[in-house]
């Protein structure tokens, strides 16, 4: 009996110190969690369970930029050289630009072409634009980015010109006159070509200038780490990269926590200082960006009507790269690529979409398409998903007419406040998990949130996308994909460097080219908001935002013509 209190003495004793020397190996192992890497992050496995593998890694890791590591085929390689040669943007002369040397848009002018001939609705009208620097000396070098449209107020009337750079300091526009009356026309210098060798600088190199945090958190304790596409140092990180698409995102691991205790996706904040004092003088509200040039001579002419038009000679045939693609009159839109149908009342849009399911897929930019519509048409009532205001996701249902409307944003990089992890989902694979037909409606725009990176970040994004796109369509092809592109805003010297007018054209040149020839349909939200005479906004008003939903309904229900 002894014996046997005594061997369980020695037992109990034994795993004791066992249990001590547990504790403190896993003490150890907590203190020093910070000086692994850990690679990996949540994905889905075999059987769709959702789990998380850490690996520890004691190697340095070098600064990981995944637009540069990108494995291409040959295809691939070919399309993204095209694009980026499209939206190649001349160069400066050789040797350092002073800030009296740049471009000066008050000293600057233009000419209308034999402005007193005789014009009618369909003419061409060409402007010639004098670029000069701020000695009133001729610029001999192109690279300034314009903005020019021709509008007649008294008839709420507007459309954008083509712009042509002659590499000289000179510059010509062309406008189509669409109606008739005085027609007035307005360039605008946005930013001088020494600015945009600043934007393309910051493009290429600091695409950290906005950063993104992520939230971890395990029981009472949580930390927050830096996040984005790039992180520069060799400091342990959380590889959260989609295995579906491959689209890479990284965080700085925690320094006792798990990479997949992660709750939260937000923005961060926007680097400062990324200017010299002499860079920042060609970014400045009141002198060069976004400022008018004056005609030096008359601004406007006279258009006499059309003595027949025929409706058949306009160009229906939709293309994404037809510019103009259409002009306001009365405030309303009229695309010269499709017929737009005026759903001037809520019982319009419900016959249209009953019976339908829309994703709207994006930015807060399409989120005003469901703050819109939801609040237009009384039976569609928004379903509390207890989502974070302004971030979604969102879902809005009419049970009388069985509709139901959903927006969801893109995945990062997104400039949200806060995005749940579990909402932070990739469009390739919503539209992979969308069934699709007749009764499905899919509306994506995607642009904003890319301009602070290098393009070829863009070009992967959207090539995602397109191939989910094709795949859809393969399986379902009668169902309806809409691209709202993006739209122009109001710039000021910060807002510049982040997002410029100019990051969002060279985007959605580069957008409009790899979505030709698919079976999408196209809102100009780009000219629509150029166009119009309120002023620019990264959310345009109400009445813009009601002609794009014109057109965008008018893809889903077209009129029988």
């Amino acid at each position: 009996m002894w014996c046997g209190s005594f061997r369980l003495q020695i037992f109990c004793l034994l795993m004791a110190v066992l249990a001590v020397v547990v504790l403190v190996h896993n003490f150890f192992q907590l203190e020093h969690l910070d000086d692994d890497t850990v690679s990996g992050s949540n994905w889905i496995t075999e059987n769709n369970v959702e789990r998380s593998l850490s690996q520890t890694t004691k190697t340095a890791r070098k600064p990981y930029c995944g637009y540069k590591q990108q494995t291409l085929s040959k295809s691939e390689q070919a399309e993204q050289e095209s694009l980026l040669a499209a939206i190649q943007w001349p160069k400066l002369p050789n040797g350092k630009i002073a800030f009296v040397q740049s471009t000066d848009p008050a000293h600057s002018d233009f000419v209308i072409v034999k402005p007193s001939r005789f014009f009618r609705v369909g003419d061409q009208l060409e402007v010639l634009v004098h670029m000069k620097d701020f000695q009133g000396k001729p610029k001999q070098y192109g690279g300034d980015y314009l903005q020019a449209r021709i509008h007649s107020p008294l008839l709420k009337a507007g459309a954008t010109g083509k712009i042509v750079d002659c590499h000289n300091g000179l510059y010509k526009v062309f406008f189509t006159l669409f109606w008739p009356g005085e027609v007035k026309v307005s360039i605008s210098l946005v930013h001088p070509s020494e600015a945009i060798q600043v934007l393309l600088r910051l493009r290429e190199e600091r695409p950290d200038r906005v950063y993104f945090k992520s939230s971890f958190k395990s029981g009472r304790y949580s930390e927050t780490t830096e996040c984005n596409i790039c992180l520069p140092g060799d400091l342990p990180v959380c590889n959260f990269t989609d295995l579906y698409t491959g689209e890479p995102w990284f965080c700085y691991k925690p320094r006792k926590l798990p990479c997949a205790s992660r709750i939260s996706h937000s923005k961060g904040g926007y680097q400062k200082g990324l200017l010299t004092r002499e860079e920042s003088l060609f970014f400045q509200s009141d002198v060069n960006i976004k400022r008018p040039i004056l005609s030096s001579g008359p601004d406007s002419v006279i258009v006499k009507p059309k003595a027949f038009i025929d409706s058949s000679s306009i160009d229906r045939a939709e293309d994404s790269m037809v510019s103009p693609s259409g002009y306001y009159y009365e405030d309303q839109w009229r695309s010269r690529t499709h017929w737009i149908h005026r759903f001037n009342k809520s019982d319009d849009i419900t016959k249209c979409l009953q019976g339908k399911v829309i994703h709207l897929f994006g930015d807060s930019t399409i989120r005003q398409w469901f703050e819109y519509l939801t609040a237009f048409v009384p039976d569609l009532v928004e379903f509390n998903l207890g989502s974070p205001k302004n971030v979604g996701p969102f879902m809005s249902v009419d049970l009388k007419h069985n509709i139901l409307l959903k927006f969801r944003c893109h995945g990062p990089p997104i400039r949200f406040s806060t995005v749940f992890s579990s909402e932070l989902h990739y469009i390739a694979n919503e539209l992979n998990g969308i069934v699709g037909g007749r009764n499905t409606v899919i509306a994506i725009t995607i642009w904003s949130h890319f301009s602070t990176f290098p393009v070829e970040v863009y070009i992967r994004r959207l090539r995602n996308i397109r191939r989910s796109i094709i795949q859809l369509l393969d399986r379902s092809p009668k169902t309806s994909i809409i691209i709202r592109t993006a739209n122009v805003q109001e710039l000021g010297p910060e807002v510049s460097l982040f997002n410029s007018d100019w990051y969002s054209f060279q985007l959605d040149s580069v957008m409009r080219k790899m979505f030709s020839g698919i079976a999408v349909h196209f809102v100009d939200a780009w000219e629509m908001s150029l166009a119009h005479y309120l002023p620019h906004n990264l959310h345009p008003k109400e009445i813009i935002v009601k002609n794009q939903i014109n057109a965008f309904l008018s893809f889903v229900c077209p009129l029988q013509t």
